[in-house]
């Protein structure tokens, strides 16, 4: 990435910040290969939604899943016989996505907010409880990415605007979550955080700051809630085959295989896999796991 090249300001895809930190940033191609899925697991098949399945009759909270990771997770605990409400900023794609997942048999509905805002939040989660009584399940999944810079050439409102979106939105989140779960006896929560929450990539200081602030007050929350019958997570992608990422590689002539090659798995991650890590930490079977960072880099944090 040669931030140089990039137009001041002009925000680009939050997954960027993986080509940098695989090492492939020069790499660059004509076009988007036709085999883009090459080294990608395919998308599971949509299939009928379970009344019966592992989260029947339980709410659950999702902000920005109006695409990517956010609607699949969405659309899987839907299938799994959940409650869904879920927030956005792009209204169209909101209610598309909500009456997609009520005719396929399932539960959701769709508010319009903006993480950013701190009575968006409030109403959100207000909204959730005066409709459906409970939340049971938050998944605090709204982000962005930046211009990348170096440190001394970030401008503050670039900076400001990614912490805002990416940490002060979970905080928000977490701050009416947890009243409402500690009044009801319990719940479990799970942000959004990042490889970059965990290596310096050069250029990225800020959404790297944004991310490790993520996990910090993700660890804090669950300490602090351990006694309420609360368990606050995180998971930390590397590079999911999402819009985003599809613009992203588009904007740098760059395609699928030649990025993964820098990967430990040699492929992309697909938002079903990431919903499928959302879920476990929100299921019967992660009941003594808090306050962890779940990687899900494909073990990519491992070198």
């Amino acid at each position: 990435m040669n931030s140089e090249n990039q137009t001041p300001n002009k925000r680009v895809s939050r997954r960027r910040i993986l080509i940098a930190g695989a090492s492939v940033a020069g790499v660059a191609a004509t076009t988007i290969a036709s085999r883009a899925q090459a080294n990608t697991q395919k998308p599971v098949p949509q299939t009928a939604t379970n009344s019966n399945g592992r989260f029947a009759g339980k709410v659950v909270l999702i902000t920005g899943a109006t695409s990517g990771i956010g609607e699949a997770t969405a659309r899987a605990f839907a299938k799994e016989g959940a409650i869904v409400h879920f927030c956005g900023r792009r209204e169209a794609l909101g209610n598309k996505i909500a009456q997609e997942i009520t005719a396929q048999g399932g539960r959701a509905s769709y508010q319009k907010a903006d993480v950013r805002i701190e009575q968006d939040v409030k109403s959100f989660v207000e909204t959730c409880v005066q409709k459906y009584g409970r939340i049971d399940i938050a998944f605090n999944n709204a982000g962005i990415f930046m211009t990348p810079a170096e440190v001394h050439k970030i401008p503050l409102d670039n900076f400001m605007d990614i912490i805002t979106t990416n940490t002060v939105g979970e905080f928000l989140c977490m701050k009416y979550e947890i009243p409402q779960m500690r009044q009801q006896g319990g719940g479990s929560i799970i942000n959004m955080a990042s490889v970059a929450g965990h290596i310096g990539f050069k250029t990225t200081a800020h959404y790297n700051a944004s991310k490790h602030g993520v996990i910090g007050l993700t660890k804090a929350a669950a300490v602090e809630n351990s006694d309420y019958n609360i368990r606050i997570n995180s998971i930390s992608p590397l590079a999911v085959d999402t819009p985003q990422l599809r613009e992203s590689f588009a904007f740098q002539k760059l395609t699928y295989e030649q990025a993964a090659k820098g990967f430990v798995t040699k492929r992309i991650m697909t938002p079903h896999e990431m919903a499928e890590a959302v879920m476990f930490l929100a299921s019967n079977a992660a009941t003594s796991v808090t306050g962890m960072d779940l990687d899900v880099t494909g073990g990519q944090l491992a070198t």
